[in-house]
């Protein structure tokens, strides 16, 4: 088990800092796979600079809104963690949660009246409005259309879709599961993958446009202008392409392309996206080796590096579920968390936040985690918590 300590990251942040400056940029060489993972603290935006300064209003409100909260209610607004089975009001006022992330268990047995007093309930008891999330891409992911109280046939996959009526089909089906959502109190869909696949073997095949990048990149675009005008937060996953690897559900995978397959290709769908607005960035467990072949892309510096100066993504990053398989050898039960947010991601999504929660509370109570980190990555949720119109202006 390759388990962070505490101590490294104060230890490298010491002595290190320096190095981090400019080690990533559009000029720099392409990382090299046999050097290890930079564990340091990533340099943060302060919350001076991570507003517009053009938006001077809504600079002062979600500052002055950083400013007069615990490092508790903070740390509480970086996780998305998946709606426990009980206590679930409960669960969002003891740890001030950010979201709740809905699957198909949230939603069997339900009709439409009783989703929507469920959701409002939660809302009720939060300070600042929840992101109430789903994985709704369409095809083998549907957790709310495959129950029939809500649509009498669940969504269909993206590649089903343009084969029935093209791009034109896609922006049809994205309004019309969009406006399904927004009606229902659910303000976030994890959805486009952006993943490339061509080959029905792939793992992830299934779940992707089915085509090359260039194709894939209009997919990708279409689909998170029409959420965005549809005001449903937009997810692009899993960064920095899935490739033909295994499930990390179930257990680690290594992704042994090159660096050049991900800058050529890879990444296309991701800068569309991103390009058309889109409001997070889903980190994948897959260890790709040609950038860090020490830990999987949701923990890797290196990688978030990348999403940042390499793609000029300036809104939310986030992990996959942070309770896989894929993640348990690299950390100890309770430093997962405290990992991922030192790797640089803004939002954890886990299902066991009972515990990952306090251990992030203690690392900042503690200086592992600089508090200064902490208030960016909660500016930028609740920049795009604004966004979505969940904080109004």
């Amino acid at each position: 088990m390759k388990l962070l300590s505490f101590g490294l990251p104060i230890l490298v942040l010491l002595v290190g800092c320096t190095i981090l400056t400019g080690c990533m940029s559009t000029h720099n060489p392409k990382p090299e796979a046999s050097s290890p993972i930079e564990t340091k603290v990533p340099e943060t935006d302060s919350p001076e600079t991570d507003v517009p300064e053009s938006d001077s209003t809504n600079k002062s409100q979600l500052e002055n809104m950083v400013h007069d909260m615990s490092i508790e209610e903070k740390v509480g607004q970086m996780f998305l963690v998946r709606c426990p089975e009980k206590d679930q009001l409960d669960s969002i006022t003891d740890y001030h949660l950010g979201g709740y992330l809905l699957f198909s268990r949230d939603f069997k047995g339900k009709n439409r009246q009783q989703l929507m007093e469920t959701v409002e309930s939660y809302q009720d008891l939060s300070d600042i409005h929840l992101f109430i999330a789903v994985d709704e891409e369409g095809g083998s992911v549907n957790r709310l259309s495959s129950n029939s109280a809500f649509r009498e046939e669940p969504f269909l996959s993206p590649q089903e879709l343009y084969k029935s009526g093209g791009f034109d089909q896609i922006i049809r089906d994205t309004r019309e599961k969009s406006g399904l959502l927004k009606s229902l109190g659910i303000n976030v869909n994890m959805a486009p993958v952006c993943d490339i696949s061509t080959n029905p073997k792939d793992f992830i095949y299934g779940r992707t446009f089915g085509k090359e990048a260039e194709e894939t990149s209009e997919y990708v675009q279409d689909v998170v202008k029409t959420m965005a005008e549809e005001q449903i937060g937009s997810v692009l996953k899993h960064f920095p392409g899935y490739g033909d690897n295994a499930d990390t559900h179930t257990g680690i995978a290594h992704d042994k392309r090159s660096y050049d397959t991900f800058a050529d290709s890879d990444w296309k769908p991701f800068e569309a996206g991103i390009g058309a607005g889109a409001n997070a960035v889903l980190v994948s467990h897959n260890i790709v080796e040609a950038i860090d072949s020490e830990y999987p892309a949701s923990l890797s510096l290196k990688m978030h590096q990348i999403l940042r100066d390499e793609l000029n993504f300036d809104g939310v990053i986030m992990t996959d579920d942070l309770y896989m398989d894929a993640i348990k050898d690299y950390t100890g039960d309770d430093e997962a968390a405290v990992t991922a947010v030192l790797a640089g991601n803004d939002i954890l999504c886990c299902t066991d936040f009972q515990q990952q929660i306090p251990a992030v509370v203690r690392a900042v109570e503690e200086g592992v985690i600089p508090e200064a980190q902490i208030d960016a990555s909660v500016l930028r949720i609740l920049k795009w918590k604004q966004a979505i119109g969940l904080i109004q202006g």
